[in-house]
């Protein structure tokens, strides 16, 4: 049973945990917190891939008084050598009593090893507490050890009517200036931004974060059947863009690499770009969160192949009326049996829009 001072110091250890949304990626967020006598002795946080861990960073702040210690960490210390040497060992080291950890890690390479190997130093080690707001700080992270692919959010902007666009595809700006920079904090912690060659066109977005810092940009991918992106679209600039198409042209190809493009071919049997493949690429590239800014054709095949995990929806307070562009390009159903039935996880006001977070769960009869 975990005591009250465990919960607060955890809870103390996942707000240093998120100080690393954006800049972690491809590891998890993490934060550590050394106790001693009841005292904060030391605390850190991984800053981003490549530095020291949070455990790190903590026993460094500590120094000394880390012997005999409690440190409560949001994920479970790694037990493998990456870029950086083993966690669990550096607080073997450092003599600490107890390890408290959020939650085990997902990643095989630890998954319980961790824990294990302090246990056999003689550390107690416990895990569980405050796992599910552990879980939801690594959301992505989690999906792509468990799943192989990352966590789909896509991400919508609308009237109150469910209209995105006018009938000729005008679309800015129908929130405010609130939801939009909001729109902007979630695509910084994602990894990679995923839109389609439609909105691309239309549109010729940069994709990219603006006003507010950021260490790094996502990953642009474009999904692009038939090759169509001109390397003057502004989603070229700065490079750091990946091109998902279903056909072979390597004289587009190079237009395309030449502008600091990267393009990969993943054909469907239907011609298109193979969804699941591309999210599978991306989970190799360790990609651990995807927010999506598409069109209704490319919202509604993702969700039509149950790859989106996620909605964020921005619905503003206006009428666009009947021929406007809707959300979703979806079939027509004939039972309301089979709609797709969500869970709404948050709901608030941005500015004078409603932002609403919703989950799919599966079909229920009835």
């Amino acid at each position: 049973m975990f005591s009250a001072a465990d919960h607060e110091f955890m809870a103390r250890a996942l707000r240093l945990a998120e100080r690393g949304l954006y800049s972690t990626s491809p590891n998890p967020r993490v934060g550590c917190v050394l106790v001693k006598d009841g005292v904060v002795v030391g605390e850190g946080w991984h800053e981003r891939a490549g530095e020291a861990h949070a455990e790190v960073h903590a026993l460094r702040a500590a120094g000394e008084a880390a012997c005999g210690a409690t440190a409560y960490v949001t994920l479970e210390p790694c037990s493998h050598h990456g870029r950086t040497p083993p966690c669990a060992e550096a607080l073997i080291a450092a003599r600490v009593a107890r390890v408290v950890a959020a939650m085990q890690d997902p990643n095989p390479l630890v998954a319980g090893r961790g824990m294990a190997l302090l246990e056999q130093a003689g550390i107690v080690a416990e895990s569980g507490l405050m796992e599910s707001e552990a879980r939801e700080l690594n959301i992505g992270f989690v999906s792509r050890m468990t799943c192989g692919r990352p966590w789909v959010r896509l991400k919508l902007a609308a009237s109150l009517d469910g209209k995105t666009a006018l009938e000729n595809g005008v679309s800015q700006w129908i929130t405010g200036p609130a939801a939009r920079q909001d729109g902007h904090r979630w695509r910084a912690r994602a990894c990679a931004i995923l839109s389609g060659i439609g909105t691309v066109r239309e549109d010729d977005p940069r994709f990219n974060v603006r006003g507010l810092p950021t260490e790094r940009q996502p990953l642009k991918v474009v999904l692009d059947s038939r090759l169509e992106l001109r390397p003057v679209a502004k989603v070229c600039e700065d490079g750091n863009l990946l091109v998902a198409t279903a056909v072979e042209d390597v004289e587009r190809y190079e237009a395309l690499r030449a502008r600091g493009a990267e393009v990969v071919c993943l054909p469907a049997a239907d011609g298109r770009v193979d969804l699941s493949a591309v999210l599978g690429e991306l989970g190799r590239r360790g990609i651990n969160e995807v927010h999506v800014e598409g069109g209704a054709r490319l919202n509604g095949a993702l969700v039509a192949a149950g790859l989106v995990d996620e909605l964020l929806l921005y619905l503003a307070p206006c009428l666009l009326g009947d021929v406007a562009r809707g959300m979703f390009g979806l079939p027509a159903l004939q039972s309301l049996e089979n709609k797709s039935r969500l869970a709404i996880r948050d709901a608030r006001m941005v500015g004078d829009d409603l932002r609403i977070l919703a989950r799919f769960v599966p079909s229920v009869q009835g």
